[in-house]
């Protein structure tokens, strides 16, 4: 009778709560959730933190210092610069986030085909896959942004530069999801769907994809971060988002200048520190739920 009580009183955990549990255990983890949570919510209410609007040009106030009327100063034509690094913010997430979508749907589609099916079709795929692994990221997109955004309307960039970070991102989780599916084909659950008759698409995305859901996690968070220092690099260049839509990386453009670079440095470091915090924030929470999904890559 008391074993039943002890029975009925052990809490049953599900396979993401035990992931919630090991993941909250890693302080650094948890600190780098927190301080992204502050940054896109400072993105999505910066309407509500700031009294200026985004295009609001005041010619009295240009090129002014941090005050309590313009906490981080404004740019040469007045406007205020905490505004535009909150609505920058904005962008350069949402970037980061549909970069990392297109990634993740490429990445699931290629690797799990190959994965299941082997033979030829792997082969095919595997060597595709390498072919975009070798040519190096930054000159590629950098080529292609300049190829193919030439001539359009600057609020356009910001799709191509999505398009062009996430068609060139996905050969490393193709590969990973391959070589789960490899393991998990063989698997005895695989065999009782053959025994059903399931279709192979099925098959696939119905039972294979989920259970590699964990590594696609950590893949997206860990590839958003590297989305987002990528579109800061492009934008930096000239070649991603270009003014006057706002995002972190063509504010800190104005770093090029010698003379801003030097004397007022309001205009650059604070939306350097705000890639910074998006990029080491996201790498400590990847790093918080590789270990949280996987205890033994830790060990």
């Amino acid at each position: 009778m008391q074993e039943e009580q002890n029975i009925n009183k052990t809490k049953v955990m599900s396979p993401w709560m035990m992931v919630w549990s090991r993941f909250k255990k890693k302080k650094t983890a948890v600190a780098g959730l927190i301080i992204f949570i502050l940054l896109v919510l400072s993105a999505i209410f910066a309407p509500f933190l700031t009294p200026y609007q985004l295009e609001t040009i005041d010619k009295a106030a240009r090129n002014q210092a941090p005050s309590a009327a313009h906490w981080l100063g404004t740019d040469n034509l007045g406007r205020d610069y905490l505004t535009r690094i909150l609505y920058g913010g904005r962008v350069s997430l949402k970037v980061g986030l549909f970069a990392v979508i297109i990634s993740i749907v490429l990445g699931i589609i290629i690797g799990g085909i190959a994965g299941y099916y082997g033979g030829w079709i792997d082969n095919l795929l595997m060597r595709i896959t390498e072919i975009v692994m070798s040519f190096p990221f930054l000159p590629l997109a950098i080529t292609i942004s300049a190829v193919v955004g030439e001539g359009l309307p600057g609020e356009y960039k910001m799709y191509i530069t999505m398009f062009i970070i996430g068609l060139l991102s996905w050969p490393g989780l193709a590969r990973i999801i391959r070589g789960q599916i490899l393991s998990l084909r063989e698997q005895e659950f695989m065999l009782a769907a053959t025994a059903l008759g399931l279709s192979d698409r099925r098959k696939i995305f119905k039972h294979l994809i989920p259970n590699t859901l964990g590594y696609v996690i950590v893949y997206a968070t860990l590839g958003m971060a590297s989305a987002i220092l990528s579109e800061s690099s492009l934008s930096f260049l000239g070649l991603g988002v270009v003014p006057p839509t706002p995002t972190w990386g063509n504010l800190v453009l104005s770093a090029r200048d010698a003379h801003i670079l030097t004397t007022r440095p309001w205009l650059w470091i604070p939306p350097g520190l705000c890639i910074f915090l998006a990029v080491i924030s996201i790498n400590l929470i990847g790093d918080g739920l590789r270990d949280a999904v996987d205890p033994k890559s830790h060990r």
